[in-house]
């Protein structure tokens, strides 16, 4: 059973967070020139991949689909920016690393995004570990792959 009464999304909880003077804007798939326009001190990029459970999932492609990649080289570019990665997988984030100032790897944090809040504005510590290393870029392989898991 869901209870809509306590989802919140990471915008919302960001909203929720601020100081009720800071202004936070929303564009859903930004432009470069819309970025430089407002002069945003920073900003909060949300990327990742598209929803799915289980084997709708599965894919040979570990990059994150358009928009993210277009949204982080046109807010990125622009503005000191962290990047919240939504997936549930690894996916290859190197040709973005020398654009964004931080990136947080959210998995999926379902109707929490209070969650993602609570570590981005420091409420509570990054914590968290993989149990073996994540392919670095494409064509690498991690250890489980190695040992054909």
């Amino acid at each position: 059973m869901v209870y809509p009464r306590l989802r919140t999304t990471i915008l919302s909880a960001i909203k929720s967070v601020v100081d009720p003077k800071t202004q936070v804007v929303y564009n859903e798939n930004p432009n470069g020139d819309f970025v430089k326009s407002n002069k945003f001190d920073y900003a909060i990029v949300v990327v990742g991949e598209h929803p799915y459970a289980e084997t709708f999932g599965d894919s040979m492609n570990l990059t994150i689909p358009e928009p993210g990649p277009s949204t982080i080289k046109n807010v990125c570019g622009a503005v000191k920016c962290v990047v919240v990665l939504i997936s549930g997988r690894p996916v290859v984030m190197q040709p973005y690393v020398e654009t964004i100032d931080a990136l947080v790897a959210a998995w999926l944090p379902g109707t929490e995004g209070q969650g993602v809040t609570d570590v981005l504005f420091g409420d509570y510590g990054f914590t968290g570990s993989l149990h073996e290393g994540a392919a670095g870029w494409v064509g690498s392989k991690t250890a489980s792959s190695r040992a054909g898991g």
